[in-house]
C-alpha cells in the first residue's frame, strides 16, 4: 500500500497515451527541447555581452579617488583611558 508497482505505472502511461495521443506528446517533448536551447544560447549571449560592456567600461573610466577623509573626535585618539573612566560613575 506504501509505494507504486510497476503495474500502477503502467496503467498510468497507458491513460495518458489515450487522453493526449502519441503525436501531442512528441510535438510537446520536441517544443520543451526548442526552449530549452534558445534559452541557453540568449544566456551565452548576454554573458558575451556584459563581458564586453564590463571591459569597455573598465577600460574607459580612471580609478575612483576618494572624496576626503573623514576625521574622528578630537583629542580622542589622545587619552582614551580617560574617556573611559570620566563615564563611570564615582564612587
Amino acid at each position: 500500500m506504501g509505494s507504486f508497482s510497476i503495474w500502477h505505472w503502467l496503467v498510468v502511461l497507458l491513460v495518458i497515451l489515450l487522453l493526449f495521443g502519441s503525436g501531442k506528446i512528441s510535438g510537446l517533448m520536441g517544443d520543451v527541447a526548442k526552449g530549452i536551447k534558445s534559452f541557453k544560447q540568449n544566456i551565452k549571449e548576454e554573458e558575451g555581452k556584459e563581458d564586453a560592456s564590463m571591459a569597455a567600461d573598465a577600460a574607459s573610466q580612471t580609478p575612483a579617488q576618494p572624496a576626503g577623509s573623514i576625521q574622528g573626535p578630537q583629542g580622542a585618539q589622545a587619552q582614551p583611558n580617560q574617556a573611559a573612566s570620566s563615564s563611570r560613575p564615582a564612587a
